[in-house]
């Protein structure tokens, strides 16, 4: 993305900053993991579970040599039916001892450092692993390839300090982004604002990219935390200008659906490029939106259920 082309003023609580767009940087991962507090190490039954090429866990089918060494189905292909350790052809045989071994085990969840407390049968542990709610999260930053996972609290920092994005505080938010020439639409032409509001974080995306034949514009909101902590939100955006508006009115989508996943569903408010020139103005030679919206907490109302927003104080 050419970051000379696009300006965003933003608009917080009545006060208005100049921001400039964030360079692309890139980082290393960042992941936790490590011992669950108040469980053993690996035992040596542990170890004999671990394959020898790939050091992973070893899950049915276990396949060994006629030597007795074992390791994985997927690392028996890789090194083509021969044994790493003493180089015998592997055949067919399966380690029935040593899988039944593993019926018998019980694992802490590997997020156990990132606060998990659940144990597992070794079998069910890895799809839980798969879901687990105190698995980390990806880096939300969409314009580039950012490898780096974390908690919450460590993505923030990331944000600000590696991807230089704009972090503010409250629950309405008074953008204008403003493009030179908007007849040049190229994909991931987008900006990313983190808003700390209720005590959580949440990314505001603004992009343009190609619809088909047909350059568009759109705005979304994701929140910086689980799925079901993400439904007890909603948000709302506008755009206007004219006499005329453009609305939207959603949840937001938690980080753990990637940034094209979302823009992909189309879920948010999408605005058509001739609509876009008809609320700049002008000559319609230039991009002028401002995206005004707001966040709110749906609670429950005591007597006819109805979700009343609860504004941010």
């Amino acid at each position: 993305m050419d970051s000379d082309g696009i300006e965003c003023v933003s608009s917080i609580d009545g006060m208005d900053e100049e921001t400039s767009l964030p360079h692309h940087t890139s980082s290393k991962a960042h992941g936790g993991g490590g011992p669950h507090p108040g469980v053993a190490p690996a035992t040596s039954v542990h170890e004999l579970l671990e394959c020898p090429v790939c050091t992973n866990s070893m899950y049915p089918p276990i396949h060994q040599c006629q030597n007795g060494h074992t390791l994985c189905s997927t690392c028996k292909t890789r090194v083509h039916n021969r044994c790493p350790t003493c180089r015998q052809e592997l055949g067919d045989i399966r380690c029935l001892a040593l899988e039944k071994v593993a019926e018998s085990l019980e694992l802490p969840c590997k997020y156990g450092s990132l606060g998990c407390p659940e144990i597992f049968p070794y079998y069910s542990k890895l799809k839980h692993e798969s879901q687990c709610s105190y698995r980390p999260y990806s880096c939300p930053y969409a314009g580039s390839e950012c490898l780096v996972v974390g908690d919450i609290p460590f993505l923030v920092t990331h944000l600000r300090d590696d991807h230089k994005v704009d972090m503010h505080t409250g629950c309405t938010f008074n953008h204008r982004y403003v493009k030179s020439n908007p007849r040049e639409v190229e994909n991931a032409t987008w900006m990313l604002t983190v808003f700390n509001c209720f005590g959580h974080y949440f990314c505001l995306h603004f992009e343009a990219f190609q619809l088909g034949m047909a350059p568009v514009y759109m705005a979304f909101l994701r929140f910086m935390g689980d799925e079901n902590e993400a439904r007890s939100f909603s948000y709302s955006l506008e755009v206007g200008a004219n006499g005329r508006k453009l609305t939207w009115e959603g949840t937001p989508r938690s980080i753990r659906d990637g940034h094209r996943k979302v823009r992909d569903s189309h879920d948010g408010l999408i605005i058509q490029r001739n609509m876009a020139l008809f609320f700049s103005g002008g000559d319609r030679k230039e991009l002028k939106l401002r995206v005004t919206g707001r966040i709110w907490k749906e609670q429950q109302g005591n007597e006819t259920g109805v979700c009343m927003p609860n504004l941010c104080s």
